[in-house]
């Protein structure tokens, strides 16, 4: 199976292999970085000596490690190297092998990021869309049951044709970026749906699609102006890729016997006292049974994981790289992988997922933090899982006057632990937490204050699919009932919610409320929500007031927490919208003018913009 992958790829690509299996199937000429690692796996060929002739590549070294079947190959490629074909010979004891290796030329694409300015659209590929049934089932993969949509935790058939059909709908929507859960082969007896187990780097899970397919999304999607974020994974691979098979080397895998599961204790990483028991528990432990922990100190794998990642960001053109489970990771090689990237791509935008309840760790693991002694992560962006944690609860509190908005302000009140406020991703839920909203809702007061202080305030805005449409699971249940299928993406449903036909009252007033702000914020409001100063005041009796500034501009929230009117005294705002103040509100383009006494109705939200 490996060779007739090998060489189906090469095919593909233009890679023309024989008997070797390489990895990555081609490069480009002009990269920054002019070395190059090929991964080469074929019975036998760990001894064989290799030689090439082509004007400007030179071999610089040659690894032999454990295995007798996998050879690494280091080359140069000088500046002003041509691109074209090159062969690969390689001549060992009583066996030899060749294959032609392809150098194409860089297409001079300016690669675009993400930042503050753009909202996130989280989509796990499985659950939004199907538009090629053809895939559903693979007959080379390991899996072959049939989808099964009334198990939430079954493969449901959505793929990348059906993303792409529906792009509309999500440009329509105001965000400016998709993120897609992980779209990497997972060719594991259990299907593996969500994406996580990687058994290919190389290669889109075929139940998806293509890497054609792929880039060809990212291409149409471009071409309405959204960015594409890919979801990375280099703490573990899935337990089926070919390496648990054939180990290239003995330390390939932290625990390679398998037996030892992480602690999930990632304190241990900036713990000062931390033992080296609970440490190597932490970071070399195993994620689950089904997912091998990669060995990012073995320089081999880490240069590895380097190019697949500069590979991708070059053949896809991807926007932005989400990395799965950061702090798992070993800290410097990581760090070292961002070098790398930022050297092909300055400025090149990546978010780490740091799971953590409070800000200090989070903030340690952004790059400049101050309060990392260990090293600089060099990682841009964190996500704001401590903002997530406490939103659902913060903002549909039911207790009269509450003061559940308080915990929203407490929350920002530490980020002078981070050293960019602006590059730290919040969320109200994902892929992985319970929705933010438990059930469906009968009024959309709570609902709205929450969309509007996530499009409204500091940091990268992340919305997950379905929260326009009030979808709502409880993690607790099962990963599925957070997954669930968007109805209308697949054959057989009975309503499609793409579509305002299909949708409830209440569905609509949503998805009007939701795409209203973010276009406006996309639009009108970029500039000063995404480079704006934030300053908040303290709630008073459930009333939350902020605003964001830039260049004379600013734009002011106010919200009353309460399930019941508040009257506040306005001359407490005063240094920000004195009395007198007046402007049109962004969500209901009716004016508002600020009085010395004003009452709010209950859960009453207000985005109030001013322009000098």
């Amino acid at each position: 199976m490996a060779f007739l992958f090998a060489a189906s790829i090469s095919a593909a690509y233009g890679a023309k292999s024989t008997n070797v299996k390489v990895q990555p199937p081609f490069w480009w000429t002009g990269m920054a970085d002019s070395h190059l690692q090929l991964m080469l796996h074929a019975d036998g060929i760990r001894d064989a000596v290799p030689t090439i002739v082509y004007d400007g590549v030179t071999i610089d070294s040659v690894a032999r490690l454990d295995s007798p079947n996998y050879l690494f190959l280091y080359l140069n490629i000088a500046q002003g190297t041509k691109a074209g074909k090159f062969k690969v010979d390689l001549k060992g004891k009583g066996k030899s092998f060749s294959f032609a290796y392809e150098l194409q030329q860089r297409d001079g694409t300016q690669h675009s990021t993400f930042d503050a300015s753009d909202v996130l659209y989280l989509i796990m590929p499985d659950r939004f869309a199907n538009g090629d049934a053809s895939n559903d089932v693979v007959k080379s993969m390991r899996f072959q049951a049939t989808v099964d949509r009334k198990n939430p935790n079954a493969r449901h058939g959505g793929d990348l044709i059906g993303i792409s059909q529906h792009l509309g709908y999500i440009d329509s929507l105001g965000v400016t970026t998709i993120w897609l859960n992980p779209v990497l082969e997972n060719d594991m007896p259990d299907g593996s749906y969500h994406g996580y187990a990687t058994t290919d780097y190389y290669r889109v899970d075929p139940r998806l699609g293509t890497n054609i397919q792929y880039r060809d999304l990212i291409s149409k999607a471009h071409n309405r102006g959204l960015k594409v974020v890919m979801d990375m994974i280099f703490n573990h691979c899935g337990s089926e890729h070919e390496w648990l098979r054939d180990l290239p080397s003995h330390d390939w895998l932290n625990f390679p016997e398998g037996n030892v599961t992480t602690n999930f204790r990632l304190s241990t990483v900036s713990d000062p006292y931390a033992s080296h028991h609970d440490l190597d528990r932490s970071i070399k432990g195993w994620f689950v049974k089904a997912m091998p922990d990669l060995n990012q100190n073995n320089p081999h794998l880490m240069r590895y994981l380097i190019q697949n990642s500069i590979w991708w960001i070059e053949f896809s053109h991807i926007d932005g790289i989400r990395m799965d489970t950061y702090p798992y990771a070993d800290i410097k090689p990581m760090a070292e992988w961002l070098k790398a990237v930022d050297k092909e791509y300055p400025g090149y935008n990546v978010v780490g997922e740091c799971w953590f309840s409070d800000a200090a760790s989070t903030a340690f693991w952004q790059k400049h933090s101050r309060i990392n002694r260990i090293c600089d992560t060099g990682l841009t962006t964190v996500m704001d899982f401590p903002t997530m944690l406490l939103a659902s609860k913060a903002f549909t509190s039911n207790t009269g006057f509450s003061d559940g908005l308080n915990d929203v302000y407490n929350r920002l009140s530490l980020d002078y632990l981070y050293e960019d406020p602006q590059h730290v991703l919040t969320f109200l839920d994902n892929h992985d937490s319970d929705r933010f909203l438990k059930s469906m809702p009968t009024d959309l007061g709570s609902w709205k204050q929450a969309i509007t202080f996530l499009l409204t305030s500091r940091g990268i805005p992340q919305v997950y699919y379905g929260t326009e449409l009030l979808m709502n699971g409880n993690h607790s249940k099962s990963d599925g009932d957070v997954r669930r299928d968007v109805p209308g993406g697949f054959a057989g449903d009975t309503n499609n919610e793409f579509s305002a036909a299909g949708r409830s009252a209440i569905q609509n007033e949503a998805v009007d409320f939701f795409s209203r702000l973010a276009n406006w914020r996309k639009t009108e409001g970029n500039d000063v929500i995404a480079k704006g100063k934030l300053v908040h005041f303290m709630p008073t009796n459930g009333l939350y007031v902020y605003q964001r500034s830039y260049q004379g501009r600013t734009v002011t929230v106010i919200m009353n927490g309460n399930d019941k009117p508040v009257t506040a005294d306005m001359s407490i705002y005063s240094e920000i919208m004195p009395v007198g103040f007046h402007s049109i509100d962004v969500l209901s383009d009716k004016p508002v003018s600020i009085d010395a006494s004003m009452t709010f109705p209950a859960r009453a939200v207000f985005v109030l913009p001013y322009w000098q």
